[in-house]
């Protein structure tokens, strides 16, 4: 089932960067506490031999801002913990190294555990305590997650029998050479499969962190760290400004996932919907089917929302004129767009935009 986690456009206006995280800090009421601790979010971390340092701060980093208000770093909403043994150090694939801070015990205090792989050649170079740990934690029932070759660790190691993996694409052949029975999926920032959680790394890592913490935290948290990890530039053609506006999706379906995908990717100049079908191995006739079934859109009607949501966030998030944003969003006209906007939102850009900076306005007057 399609999850669009959140929509942060809808917690606050951005007068100003200050005002904007203020309202995202305080915009909504906390989530429950985590079942395993006080906070909402508890992840502990382990570090193959010579793991990505990008995936290690991907996900560091976006928890902390999620954690706390401003760009404080306490870790009130969120904790997280490197695991090993205590007074060692791993090093990263790039030559610096990282201090462990707390013990391989008690898995269950964690809501998910993260391994992240290394380089392959380093796979059998960790302690033997690694790979007990990881299957006490599966034995526990706290979820795994693999980020860059973690995905290979939790194969390596048994635990990734009945699932599928998210591999990056560099290491397909890898992955089709050491583990032939296993299925894997290249075309995706992260996979969840029941119990399992793999990422291929790089920068689909903060996509991963930004789901968790939406899931666990609520969309203001999400929305936060996406307005703090992220750069604002007139042009949105980058995936990690469409996505600032579209939530992001999820699907046990691979072609479902494929196509939303792909209609992400393709809003400036959209893709007919048989050309879709196409591009997921699929008929017109039978995408339309999962897309009813899983989101009770139609293809089109889906791929319009997409556009609409993305037109929305441009609108709150910029100075931008309506026919600029209509083109951004692949409608012929302002009207055209102005027309399909209302029938979703229940109000004109114009007006959108009118009482959002009022509402803007009067809290950073508070």
């Amino acid at each position: 089932m399609i999850e669009h986690l959140r929509h942060f456009g809808d917690v606050l206006p951005r007068a100003s960067s200050d005002s904007l995280v203020e309202g995202l800090d305080n915009g909504q009421a906390r989530h429950p506490p985590s079942r395993r601790g006080a906070t909402e979010l508890s992840i502990g971390i382990v570090l193959w031999p010579r793991f990505p340092l990008l995936s290690l701060s991907g996900l560091t980093d976006a928890l902390r801002h999620a954690a706390d208000t401003g760009d404080q770093s306490r870790p009130i909403r969120c904790q997280w913990k490197v695991l090993g043994t205590p007074g060692q150090r791993v090093i990263s694939s790039c030559g610096l190294d990282v201090p462990i801070d707390s013990e391989l015990t008690h898995p269950h205090q964690f809501d998910y555990i993260v391994v992240i792989g290394g380089l392959l050649d380093s796979l059998e170079a960790a302690p033997k305590t690694y790979p007990a740990f990881l299957h006490q934690a599966a034995a526990a029932d706290v979820p795994l997650i693999g980020l860059c070759t973690g995905s290979f660790v939790l194969a390596r190691h048994g635990l990734m029998e009945g699932r599928t993996a998210c591999v990056h694409a560099y290491h397909c052949d890898d992955w089709k050479r050491l583990f032939p029975r296993l299925r894997f999926v290249s075309n995706s920032d992260f996979l969840i499969d029941k119990d399992r959680i793999t990422c291929a790394g790089g920068i689909s890592v903060i996509e991963l962190a930004i789901h968790l913490i939406g899931v666990h935290c609520g969309p203001d948290r999400a929305g936060k760290v996406v307005h703090q990890m992220t750069v604002a530039k007139r042009s949105s053609g980058s995936f990690v400004d469409r996505r600032k506006a579209l939530g992001y999706a999820s699907s046990s379906n691979r072609r479902l996932h494929e196509a939303v995908m792909l209609m992400e990717k393709h809003m400036t100049e959209p893709l007919d919907i048989d050309t879709i079908a196409n591009l997921v191995g699929t008929s017109k006739r039978q995408l339309e089917r999962l897309f009813v079934a899983e989101t009770s859109n139609t293809p089109a009607q889906f791929y319009r929302h997409v556009r609409l949501r993305f037109g929305r966030w441009l609108l709150i998030s910029s100075d931008r004129h309506i026919g600029e944003i209509a083109f951004e969003c692949g409608f012929a006209d302002a009207p055209h767009f102005i027309r399909h906007f209302q029938n979703m939102f229940g109000m004109s850009p114009g007006k959108l935009r009118k009482e959002l900076m009022q509402k803007a306005s009067h809290l950073h007057r508070i």
